[in-house]
């Protein structure tokens, strides 16, 4: 199946059928944005003078009320849905040959206009006008109308069988069948072309189908509050077909094979696994319980008693698999195969769900299968198939009340032999009546009652045990007034029996295996009414909807039943979850899980969905041994199928006794570890209790609250205080913030700062409408001091210190721990052994207060010797840090600090790379020591690898590239007058050239104005490249001068025949302001206005010089001379031309020349942009950062989009 080409049609088919369906119903008038005239005259209605039969008055009619009821928008997206799924159906079964005509309705075997319409004259479909389709077939010019009524007759008889999905004749929906249905760009052909007739042969289709129908809608609603109806499109999630075939065998095959050892089954479930070998007085229990389920059946467990539950059924991929292994069954006890079908679909399988057309697709896919086996399964117009498949509804909306006593009034009415009228009402005691059943109106409304957020609980609602033992009754009573009463009384006894009894039914059954894949969406997401009834009704389980699902599973199970789910992972070591996991640990068995981890669903692309499948049982027994499998120890993009198997095959199963679960931290499931170390989390205090992990500051609005330190004036910072009263008494306003960031380990990611001024006023005061604090300022106490910190997301787990003086985002986790053992604890928490723990306890992308809380602490952690080994490693990590020029403590780039000991500098660069090398080493060994000192002090030794992974400590050696790149920029800094080569480390950084003081740059003069040319040709004095040279010169002596102009030419990767000049000049011109973009994270310091496209004219301004003139002295000093000097040098090359003596060198001129006409050209409109800005004086406001200040000079300024309407990093 190729679903790629079923992932690019599918989302684009649902905005084709949407906008269809609108057009189809704009043309009726239905839009009440686009209101038309309607008016009938005679048999025909005219609809904004387009006339319609009379007929569809009525149809309209209806339309309109639901339209009134639920929103223009919503009705067209399901009836574009429900038309998509129909044509869906229909393709699949024309090209299956299921069709009773035997013609394709939607396609031509030759590729022409449907084969259906060469056949009209044989056609026998339900309400087909055989005359009247002649009629229009001789007509020549009414193919459309022609095909219009065939296709709605063809959904008219798949009524009789599929009910759920083609509606009845007349039904409202068929209105808005969009039009040109014969078009080449039509829905139809589009659906025929776009997907491969080779790609319908399994009814897995349908569910690829449908998840990439929904895949738009789903990135609509995803990451905010998901309101009822959008549950469907947030938590869809396709289930690869290994997955659903592991639930189904090792549940419904599981509970087969138990009762039956000689069952030959097991040669026909391929993901089945052997349960874990229990103890003998185990296994006399396990005997005992399936003897109980034998007896039941009369020794022997009969095919026809089984029964499987979907309760979250989507497109019923989990139910066509247990169709396939039921099949399997029945034909084992010798059933013949024609009549496994209908047994199938009518005694053995369930479905729910909460999204109809998910249901009805489901349904579908279970009658393709059954008419796959059996060909005449449609042939009976009065036995059609039954199906246990069905959509929960809402009937919160309803007038339940009057519903109720309209039909309880009928069925006494009937009772008593009167004909009933529904204007025939019962005074004030109506909900009192008795039926002679012992039913009252009251009982009615507690069923309707019951469904009143069914789309957003769905299969979580529970049937009280009095609906019960009253709901054999209720059904019979609702079907008797479905035949026997009234209009009114009919219509709601049909709605109550199929929209709430008939799900209630399923509801209250108990099930002998209950298999699913159910929502996933965070408590965060929830809307109000669904919170509320899970901490209600499953507060163990209230931080997701698949937990609750969980526990729902286990309540609709008999004693003797399976469990299957595929869930996330995180219910195994969640501190959230803790409830959920002591409740399954104390009251069932857990008997296998496996652990699929990352690429879980290749479908979905996610490292975030990761997964695992588990089988639980109901009845608990102590002792208990569970068999684990682990795949998410294979590489992230493995195929999980082939790594089972792979597992499987070599019996790569671990068995752990439930009961050790049990003294775990939170009963977390912690299965590969070894009993040694699981020995270690029981035995020691945990982290948690001696210097607990702790989360920080969440704003509520980063952009406003949070830069780079590098963007405000160096004067508002305050770096190092201690304490909150200290830096109230600052008066300053930002202060150094941990906020996530890049892989870094031991020191470093010190790029933020936060605006704390007067102890956080305007954070810990902001406020939604409606006075909620959107801030959360917590753990405040613990503000400044020196701490341990990382960032909450990564691949590997990167502790770093933290001196004292800053603030940690609660994306950075952090702990406050004594002065003498902050670097033992850092040591132990960067440690492989904690990040094997760690991996144990929370296998996942992240490193929460809650997993960190977990780890075993030993207070033979404060070692000399450890605390030796973590301090070297930290000096090692601040030196590269601060080496690199983001570094609040850079001093120099490292060629200009290793530089004094040779003028030259690839000698200089050499030196330094074996200096890198050599501490990245230094680095290494000292890591493999602390882990190699962290075993011995737990006596672990042997238990965990003591190797050091060089890659996870965001520590490299810099390429030559690199250094050649920071030198320049270290360059343009001391040309700005940022740095000085009289003094190391920064030099200028307040705001509008305040206090710039010339007479700090002796050695190499700062730029007067702050403003620097980058052109393409040294038309300035102050040319950027004559001035490199003169840095280079000052650094290393004239002496040297070209060989090392050459060297960081060569560097930057110089083309054949470019000067060292040129090669420096087109990497400035070119690629330094990417390179700074990169280095800076799209905030950077130095700022490049740019004429344009040609480069007429380019020039850098530093950020913190920049003041109200600048613009000005740039127009008059840089802008309106070079216009004169290339209208001169044009002039000149004019005179060239004509003098010139060959062709060649006329054209070389001429090309020349025409580049610079065209600069001039962009020149000249640059000026007439840059002027008004200049009168302006614009001023800015560093504290408001680059992001807000870049955006105020238009296009002016190059990237304006990448820095100003980026994402926030």
């Amino acid at each position: 199946m190729n679903r790629s080409a079923l992932k690019k049609y599918a989302p684009q088919a649902r905005l084709d059928f949407i906008e269809a369906v609108t057009l189809r119903a704009r043309r009726l008038g239905l839009d009440p944005t686009s209101p038309v005239s309607v008016e009938q005259t005679g048999d025909v209605l005219l609809i904004g003078g387009q006339p319609f039969q009379a007929s569809v008055a009525k149809q309209r009619a209806e339309l309109g009320r639901r339209i009134q009821q639920q929103g223009f928008a919503a009705v067209v997206e399901a009836l574009a849905y429900t038309w998509f799924n129909r044509l869906v159906a229909i393709r699949f079964m024309e090209l299956k040959g299921y069709l009773s005509h035997g013609y394709r309705v939607l396609s031509h075997p030759q590729g022409q206009q449907p084969e259906i319409l060469d056949h009209v004259q044989h056609l026998d479909l339900p309400g087909l006008d055989k005359a009247e389709v002649i009629r229009l077939k001789t007509a020549g010019n009414q193919d459309e109308a022609l095909y219009r009524e065939i296709l709605l007759a063809q959904c008219h008889e798949l009524h009789r069988n599929m009910p759920f999905l083609f509606e009845a004749l007349d039904d409202a929906t068929e209105l808005l069948l969009p039009d040109n249905l014969l078009r080449t760009d039509s829905l139809i052909a589009r659906l025929v072309g776009d997907i491969e007739e080779c790609d319908w042969q399994e009814v897995e289709v349908i569910g690829w189908l449908y998840q990439f129908y929904i895949s738009d809608k789903k990135d609509e609603v995803i990451g905010k509050v998901v309101k009822s109806e959008d549950i469907p499109a947030a938590t869809q999630l396709f289930t690869p077909n290994w997955i659903v075939q592991y639930l189904v065998q090792n549940s419904l095959g599981r509970l087969w094979v138990t009762a039956n050892p000689g069952s030959n089954l097991k040669e026909k479930m391929p993901y089945y696994i052997e349960p874990a070998e229990q103890t003998p007085e185990v296994q006399a229990q396990l005997d005992a319980l399936i003897r109980v389920r034998m007896d039941e059946d009369g020794g022997t467990i009969n095919p026809e008693s089984l029964t499987v539950l979907d309760p979250a059924c989507g497109s019923g991929h989990i139910l066509v698999e247990a169709y396939n292994l039921l099949r399997a069954i029945y034909e084992e006890r010798g059933y013949r195969l024609r009549e496994i079908p209908r047994l199938i679909l009518q005694k053995n399988l369930y479905g729910l769900d909460i999204d109809d057309r998910a249901a009805q697709l489901a349904g579908f896919a279970l009658l393709m299968k059954a008419r796959g086996d059996d060909r005449r399964l449609f042939d009976d117009e009065n036995n059609p198939p039954n199906l246990n498949v069905t959509a929960i509804q809402d009937s919160g909306d309803l007038p339940d009340e009057e519903i109720a006593e309209t039909i309880m009034g009928a069925a006494i009415r009937i009772d008593g032999g009167e004909v009933f009228h529904s204007d025939q009402l019962f005074g004030d005691n109506q909900l009192g009546a008795q039926h002679s059943s012992g039913l009252t109106a009251r009982d009615l409304r507690q069923l309707i009652q019951l469904f009143a957020h069914g789309k957003t609980f769905g299969s979580l609602i529970s049937v009280p045990e009095v609906l019960k033992t009253k709901f054999g009754s209720i059904v019979n009573l609702l079907i008797n007034v479905r035949s026997h009463g009234d209009d009114l009384s009919r219509s709601y006894a049909n709605q109550v029996l199929e929209q709430y009894a008939r799900p209630a039914s399923l509801l209250a059954l108990k099930y002998d295996a209950v298999v699913a894949n159910p929502p996933y969406m965070g408590a965060k997401f929830f809307e109000e009414p669904l919170k509320k009834f899970l901490l209600k009704y499953y507060p163990t389980s209230s931080s997701d909807i698949y937990p609750a699902f969980v526990e729902r599973g286990l309540e609709l199970s008999r004693k003797t039943s399976f469990v299957a789910i595929v869930a996330l992972q995180n219910w195994l070591f969640s501190s959230g979850m803790s409830g959920l996991r002591g409740k399954l640990i104390n009251g069932s068995c857990l008997e296998q899980l496996v652990q699929i981890g990352f690429n879980s669903f290749p479908s979905l692309n996610s490292k975030f969905a990761i997964a695992a499948a588990f089988i639980i049982s109901p009845s608990f027994r102590e002792d208990w041994v569970s068999r684990f499998v682990n795949l998410n120890d294979a590489s992230e993009s493995a195929d999980k199928e082939e790594i089972f198997f792979a597992r499987k095959s070599s019996g790569a199963y671990s068995d752990i006794s439930q009961s050790e679960f049990k003294n775990m931290p939170d009963c977390v499931i912690a299965y590969e570890l070894s009993p040694r170390l699981r020995g270690l989390l029981m035995s020691f205090d945990r982290l948690g209790e001696v210097s607990k992990p702790r989360r920080g500051l969440a704003t509520g609005d980063n952009p406003s609250f949070i830069r780079a330190w590098y963007e405000v004036a160096a004067s508002k910072i305050c770096f190092g205080i201690e304490s909150r009263a200290a830096a109230i008494e600052s008066g300053k306003k930002w202060f150094p913030y941990n906020m996530g960031g890049d892989l870094r380990k031991w020191y470093g990611n010190n790029r933020f700062i936060v605006n704390w001024e007067n102890d956080g006023f305007e954070i810990r005061n902001l406020r939604a409408e409606g006075g909620r604090l959107k801030s959360r300022p917590q753990n405040m106490e613990y503000y400044f001091l020196p701490s341990l910190t990382w960032k909450e997301i990564g691949i590997d787990f990167c502790a770093r210190v933290c001196a004292q003086g800053a603030i940690s985002d609660q994306t950075s986790d952090f702990l406050v721990t004594d002065k003498d053992f902050q670097f033992p604890l850092l040591g132990f928490i960067n440690s492989s052994l904690s990040s094997y723990l760690m991996s144990a306890l929370n296998p996942t992308l992240h490193f929460n207060v809650g997993t960190l809380s977990m780890l075993p602490i030993s207070r033979a952690l404060n070692d000399f010797e450890l605390s030796k080994y973590v301090r070297a490693v930290v000096e090692h990590a601040k030196e590269d840090w601060d080496e690199g020029e983001i570094s609040s403590d850079y001093q120099a780039p490292p060629l200009v600090v290793y530089g004094r000991d040779s003028s030259r500098l690839g000698e200089v660069w050499l030196n330094y790379q074996k200096y890198s090398i050599s501490r990245i080493g230094k680095i290494k060994d000292g890591e493999e020591a602390i882990n190699k000192r962290v075993c011995a002090l737990y006596d672990v030794e042997g238990e965990v690898s003591c190797e050091a992974n060089g890659k996870s400590t965001g520590i490299y050696v810099a390429e030559k590239i690199d250094h050649a790149i920071q030198l320049l920029s270290y360059s343009i800094g001391c040309m700005m007058g940022r740095y000085s080569l009289d003094e190391t480390g920064l030099i200028y950084a307040q705001g509008g050239g305040v206090g710039f003081d010339p007479s700090l740059y002796d050695k190499f003069p700062a730029d007067v104005d702050g403003i620097v040319p980058v052109t393409d040709e040294p038309w300035f004095e102050d040319d950027t490249v004559e001035r490199v040279r003169e840095f280079v010169k000052v650094v290393w002596g004239a002496e040297t001068l070209v060989e090392n102009m050459e060297w960081l030419a060569d560097s930057l990767g110089r083309k054949a025949g470019e000067s060292a000049d040129e090669a420096i000049r087109r990497y400035l011109s070119t690629s330094f302001y990417k390179d700074h973009l990169q280095t800076y994270k799209k905030r950077p310091i130095y700022w490049l206005f740019s004429s344009g496209k040609q480069k007429a004219f380019e020039c850098l301004v530093y950020l913190h010089r920049y003041n109200e003139g600048t613009l000005s002295r740039m127009r008059m000093e840089y802008v309106v001379p070079l216009q004169s000097r290339m209208q001169a040098r044009i002039d000149k090359l004019t005179d060239d031309i004509d003098s010139a003596t060959s062709s060649a060198q006329q054209k070389a001129l001429q090309k020349r020349k025409d580049k610079l006409t065209k600069q001039l050209e962009e020149l000249r409109r640059f000026d007439e942009n840059l002027r008004p800005y200049a009168d302006q004086r614009i001023t800015l406001d560093l504290d408001d950062g680059v992001k807000v200040n870049y955006g105020k000079f238009g296009n002016l300024l190059a990237e304006v989009k990448t820095i100003t309407g980026g994402k926030e990093d």
